[in-house]
């Protein structure tokens, strides 16, 4: 990573004996990228329980609820401020038909979930649900379209339902169905995933299928569609530069799935217990995703040297094991610090690369994989706020920020980790930065010490900026695998941090093992 210079020789004694670990000169007036707030979006599939019970109770559910959607989640998200909401999925998106999600409840047809556990679905949360849900949060709804399964014909039909004013067949059902004026909707996902459960394609088939359903999705009145094209996994580059080269400037931006995960057996690794290896083991995989995005950039900027063409990581996030107890392929599962960690470093990886990333979306929401919140669906109307919903709450303020660029200098954590290490650097930057200049004049860094035993002393040179007052946040916990639950909502939560020293325009931090701090400059 070229923001680092790696002592990747260093001896672990000579590294705990440095009494200043990092130096970063952040360059204030140099910065020209906006940080797109899309960065920070969401992810909601139909899967387990992240809509019914997560998002939906319905109305005549005895949890508080407004219109169905649970008042405690609603509230929360709306303090999270999410930007961009993707749904029905995900593996779902291919195998669910739209028309089965409108009209009155009892004449909605149930439906099998196949991808996530066999659930049986009553698809009492529909289109209407959910963009009616997107209002209320005020987050930009991110459709994705059923191309696996479906046909043109559908696709189109329901970006007609969704966007059109006019006098028209899917606009007049649509105002039968209790809504009047069309929902604004920007993003659309032609397909999901299509190399797997969205169908097993070839890229170059993929591309033609592209090619054809996009023509019939068309911008309605004052609408304008951003087409988003069914980009690859993590390391598939060739399934990016046929997209390129066969689909083009037709799409407004290509997808890329990256998951930190050890390998794609029935065993990935328990969220609540690991050890030291596998915890830096999980850092370094997460960090691996820079080197991927950048090798799809450089195929991208072959073809787009502009970068018209977005990249969107629409789905990303740690996937552990299941917790005991849960129902299989329903992808529950808890959220230590070790998840704070990772989606920290993922955020300063992403904001660094926002000139081609225009979206991003953690999977998932609520109750799935490396969720914001957790609930209790048995009745109890419990809820409770993870380590990496505080994260991305700290991160507000980067959300349409500039990015400011920088140079840091900083030791590597050298670890031994055997066969473990074969897909991931053994040299883990102890400390990830970055920064960025608000709308308002202020600045806001964010930093997170890796290391799980050694504090690090930061020194952090403001160029080109005039700094009188310091707020700072930390994040941290005695133990990496710390974590909230219903009896224990706030073991981990954001606290003041006051160990940031200005003198002139020079700051120095020390930033304690395993801790997130996010600092604001005025």
């Amino acid at each position: 990573m070229k923001q680092y210079i790696a002592t990747a020789l260093l001896s672990l004694a000579a590294f705990s004996a440095n009494a200043q670990d990092a130096t970063v000169t952040i360059h204030a007036n140099q910065g020209t990228n906006k940080i797109n707030k899309e960065i920070y979006g969401q992810f909601a599939e139909h899967l387990g329980t992240c809509i019914y019970g997560g998002l939906w109770v319905g109305p005549e559910s005895q949890i508080p609820n407004t219109n169905g959607y649970r008042t405690d989640v609603l509230n929360a998200l709306k303090e999270l401020k999410v930007p961009v909401l993707r749904w029905p999925g995900g593996c779902f998106a291919d195998e669910y038909h739209w028309m089965d999600g409108i009209g009155p409840k009892e004449n909605r047809p149930k439906m099998q979930n196949n991808n996530w556990g066999g659930t049986i679905e009553d698809n009492s949360f529909g289109t209407h649900e959910f963009l009616n849900l997107c209002e209320l949060l005020g987050a930009e709804p991110y459709i994705s379209g059923n191309v696996g399964s479906g046909t043109v014909e559908e696709l189109a039909k329901w970006v007609e339902y969704m966007t059109s004013d006019g006098d028209t067949p899917m606009a007049k059902l649509r105002r039968k169905n209790g809504r009047d004026k069309s929902w604004n909707v920007k993003y659309l996902g032609v397909g999901n995933e299509s190399w797997g459960c969205g169908g097993n394609m070839r890229p170059e088939y993929y591309s033609d299928l592209f090619r054809r359903y996009s023509t019939y999705c068309r911008d309605y009145d004052n609408h304008k569609l951003y087409k988003i094209a069914s980009g690859a996994t993590d390391y598939d580059y060739d399934w990016t530069k046929v997209l390129m080269n066969n689909v083009g400037n037709r799409m407004a931006g290509l997808s890329l799935h990256y998951y930190t995960v050890k390998d794609w057996s029935d065993h990935k690794g328990f969220a609540l217990k690991f050890n030291d290896q596998e915890y830096y083991w999980t850092i370094g995989k997460s960090l691996q995703i820079e080197d991927i995005i950048k090798k799809h950039e450089a195929i991208m900027d072959q073809k787009d040297p502009k970068k018209k063409i977005g990249l969107l990581v629409d789905e990303w996030g740690t996937w552990w094991d299941e917790e005991p107890g849960t129902i299989k392929g329903h992808l529950y599962q808890q959220n230590s610090m070790r998840d704070a960690m990772v989606a920290a470093l993922t955020l300063n990886i992403f904001q660094r690369h926002t000139d081609r990333i225009k979206m991003a979306n953690i999977a998932q929401v609520v109750n799935v994989l490396q969720s914001m919140i957790l609930t209790d669906t048995k009745g109890t109307g419990h809820m409770v706020l993870t380590p990496t919903y505080h994260v991305f709450k700290m991160y507000q303020g980067f959300q349409e920020a500039t990015y400011l660029p920088m140079d840091v200098k900083v030791d590597s954590i050298p670890v031994e980790g055997g066969h473990m290490w074969k897909m991931v650097d053994a040299n883990i930057p102890a400390v990830s930065v970055s920064a960025a200049k608000k709308q308002d004049g202020g600045i806001i860094i964010s930093l997170a010490n890796t290391s799980l035993e050694k504090k690090q002393e930061v020194e952090i040179n403001l160029d080109g900026a005039n700094v009188k007052t310091i707020a700072g946040e930390i994040l941290t916990s005695k133990n990496v695998m710390d974590y909230n639950d219903f009896e224990h909502p706030d073991a981990i939560k954001p606290v003041a941090f006051k160990d940031a020293k200005l003198k002139k325009n020079s700051l120095k931090v020390k930033i304690p093992a395993k801790s997130i701090i996010v600092l604001n400059l005025k």
